[in-house]
């Protein structure tokens, strides 16, 4: 996503976060800074095992101290997974979508429903339970969508594939990473006019 703001926004921007380092597998601990890319900004919210539970009391104040006034979110995996179900997991969105708003009135917000996943194939419970928050979570964005603060529902990524596009089934390698991009780049280019289609080519 980065690099294709870089390529295709047009102007300045600057991607923001009160975190710097990253999950490390060896360590089992949020103590890298080993970044894929050297350039790639280290200012970001995100967390391995957290979700909607853990971001929707977090979002207010990373919202006011970064300044942010766009938000792509892709949670819910984890929520549904460990803590919370369905109904559940969409009242925290709607929690998210006003502790983001009450710090920046005009914040403008993009989320991705929960994508394939190896535990959905094989556990039917689970399945039906990721279909009925991916249907609380478009009536949620269709409620509290605001002309002063949009809040889009990006579109699922149409051929992920947990085989090829994960690294074990649930957590997205390269290629993933790629279509999950796309999904929120699609999202901003068609709603807001924001940089262009997504090409993956132009960054491998």
């Amino acid at each position: 996503m980065w690099q294709h703001l870089r390529a295709a926004y047009g102007g300045p921007f600057r991607i923001v976060g009160p975190r710097e380092t990253l999950y490390d597998k060896a360590t089992d601990a949020p103590d890298s800074y080993e970044y894929a890319d050297p350039d790639f900004p280290r200012a970001h919210l995100a967390g391995w095992g957290e979700g909607w539970l853990h971001m929707a009391p977090l979002i207010g104040e990373a919202v006011r101290t970064c300044r942010a006034d766009v938000l792509l979110v892709a949670l819910g995996l984890i929520d549904l997974g460990f803590y919370t179900n369905a109904p559940q997991t969409a009242e925290n969105v709607r929690s998210f979508v006003a502790e983001a708003r009450t710090a920046n009135p005009r914040i403008r917000m993009i989320v991705l429903p929960v994508i394939p996943n190896v535990r959905a194939e094989s556990d039917t419970a689970f399945a039906a339970e990721v279909a009925s928050f991916n249907e609380l979570l478009a009536k949620a964005v269709a409620d509290l969508d605001e002309p002063q603060s949009p809040l889009l529902l990006a579109s699922p990524p149409p051929s992920y594939d947990t085989d090829f596009d994960t690294y074990d089934g649930t957590h997205p390698n390269a290629s993933g990473e790629h279509k999950i991009a796309e999904a929120f780049a699609e999202a901003m280019y068609q709603a807001w006019d924001v940089g262009e289609p997504y090409a993956a080519a132009d960054f491998a």
